[in-house]
C-alpha cells in the first residue's frame, strides 16, 4: 500500500513537472495592432484635417499647404515636414460658419489667398513662422487646370 501511493505521488509530481516545462517552453504570441485610415481624400484644393475629411474649399489652404501645386495632405495623411507650419483661412471652414461652396473638379486654383491663421499638418493651431496675409499665389501656379492633390 505504501508502494502504490508513492508510485501515486511520483507519476503526479511527473506530470505537473511535465506540464510547467511546456508551458515555459512555449513561444509568446505577439500582438499585431493594425490601423486603417483608409485612402487619402482626393480634392482640388486639399480636405480638412478632420472627420469625415470633406474637401476644403477654394481659398481655405494657403500656398504654404502645396509644394509644386500638389497638396502636402492634412490629418492622417499629412505629409509635409516635420515642423511645418503654414496658414488657412478659416473663414472657409464649416467649424466656423462657412456654409458657401465646395470646390468643384477642374476649377482654377485660388491664387488670392490672405490667411489668418496657422496650422501644422495635424490640425493644431501654431503660431507661423511668416506673415500669411501677403500670400498671394501658389507656388507653381500656372493658371487653369485643377491643380492640388489628385
Amino acid at each position: 500500500m505504501n508502494r502504490g501511493k508513492m508510485t501515486l505521488k511520483t507519476t503526479v509530481m511527473a506530470f505537473v513537472a511535465a506540464a510547467i516545462c511546456l508551458l515555459c517552453s512555449a513561444p509568446a504570441a505577439r500582438a499585431q495592432i493594425v490601423v486603417d485610415i483608409g485612402v487619402e481624400p482626393v480634392c482640388p484644393y486639399g480636405y480638412f484635417d478632420y472627420a469625415p475629411y470633406n474637401c476644403a474649399p477654394y481659398g481655405y489652404y494657403g500656398p504654404d499647404w502645396f509644394v509644386g501645386g500638389v497638396f502636402v495632405g492634412a490629418g492622417r495623411w499629412f505629409h509635409g515636414p516635420e515642423h511645418f507650419s503654414g496658414h488657412v483661412d478659416n473663414r472657409y471652414d464649416p467649424r466656423h460658419g462657412y456654409r458657401g461652396p465646395m470646390p468643384e473638379r477642374g476649377a482654377e486654383q485660388f491664387n488670392h489667398f490672405r490667411g489668418n491663421e496657422a496650422r501644422d499638418g495635424h490640425g493644431h493651431v501654431v503660431k507661423g513662422d511668416h506673415d500669411g496675409g501677403n500670400e498671394h499665389e501658389l507656388p507653381g501656379h500656372q493658371g487653369g487646370g485643377g491643380g492640388g492633390h489628385r
